[in-house]
């Protein structure tokens, strides 16, 4: 079975003169390469296609795959995520991972935390700034939590990103917008631990991989787990699987979650908890990194005791349950 595999590899981003921050979440051919050997060894005829844009010159010029494997995150946009699934419903090629519904609406994290509250998953109370003077009508108790609302990687959020102040709210928001051209989410601060949660399947077969805590170390950028402290992790971060009831509880807010906004496949999503303990919705990845040796899904699979090939192989296995046409090829 011949899968194609779309991607942004970083290095050709920062090629174009693009800046470490802005291409923090496009991949490596570290990753590309093990994706590609793991989809081989599980029987698959990989097929390297690359961003959007080759997608269509490939799709244009004729080329078909029976699947593809869609981790393309795009550059330009709010909906940039959804892009490459788009154009492969328009040529009617099934493909992993979620569909540009979803795609748009989970990068958006207001929108997503909209319908996860609607669902009834907790979620930090929560406003969105999208005029430099709008921090005045914010109604909610500091402190508070800032990030752009269209960022992954933890793009945007720094020591700063915790409020304490009328005076703080309107400086960094009036930065955040000013430096990602983008409206604002400002919730309230979850003072709590924070969990991120690997999740494989779709609906009612979507199952928790693992909740992983992000622990802060001593030279952790404060309040949040951010670009910096992501970017060197080694140095900042540890990490630990949750058990027993803390693991219980916030699978159940994670899948809870993931279910309301029909992700697909595989992800991630991240949860903090509040002063009393309790995991609430942070916001959700869809199309989760897969570097074989810093992602944290990868991680969580790690921990598991589970191979990077059997992950990959449990995103393929929940891809086909849902196209059930397509039979997976025997390894």
């Amino acid at each position: 079975m011949r899968i194609g595999v779309t991607y942004d590899l970083r290095a050709d981003y920062l090629a174009m003169g693009y800046g470490e921050e802005e291409t923090a979440e496009f991949d490596s051919e570290e990753t590309i390469a093990a994706l590609c050997d793991a989809l081989a060894s599980l029987g698959y005829e990989p097929s390297r296609i690359g961003n959007v844009k080759k997608l269509a010159e490939k799709l244009v010029a004729g080329e078909r795959w029976d699947v593809v494997f869609n981790f393309c995150e795009g550059l330009k946009g709010v909906s940039r995520e959804a892009q490459a699934p788009a154009l492969l419903e328009v040529y009617d090629i099934p493909y992993v991972f979620s569909d540009p519904l979803t795609l748009a609406v989970a990068l958006d994290k207001g929108m997503a935390k909209r319908i996860v509250r609607a669902a009834g998953v907790p979620t930090p109370d929560f406003e969105v700034i999208e005029d430099p003077e709008d921090w005045r009508r914010i109604d909610l108790p500091f402190p508070l939590f800032l990030k752009p609302v269209a960022e992954g990687s933890g793009k945007g959020i720094h020591a700063k990103s915790k409020v304490n102040n009328a005076a703080e709210l309107a400086s960094v928001s009036r930065d955040l917008l000013e430096q990602f051209r983008q409206p604002v989410l400002v919730e309230t601060y979850l003072p709590g631990r924070e969990y991120t949660v690997g999740i494989t399947g779709t609906g009612k077969d979507a199952e928790a991989l693992g909740v992983m805590e992000v622990i802060f170390g001593e030279k952790a950028e404060a309040h949040g787990y951010g670009y910096e402290n992501k970017e060197f992790y080694e140095t900042r971060i540890s990490y630990r699987l949750v058990g027993g009831e803390e693991e219980k509880a916030a699978a159940d807010v994670a899948l809870g979650a993931w279910r309301a906004l029909r992700c697909r496949d595989g992800g991630r999503l991240d949860l903090r908890c509040d002063a009393d303990g309790k995991p609430q919705f942070v916001e959700v990845n869809p199309l989760a990194g897969l570097n074989p040796t810093r992602s944290d899904l990868v991680f969580i699979a790690q921990f598991r005791n589970m191979s990077y090939r059997d992950l990959i192989g449990r995103i393929m296995a929940a891809f086909h349950r849902r196209h059930p046409e397509l039979s997976m090829p025997k390894a």
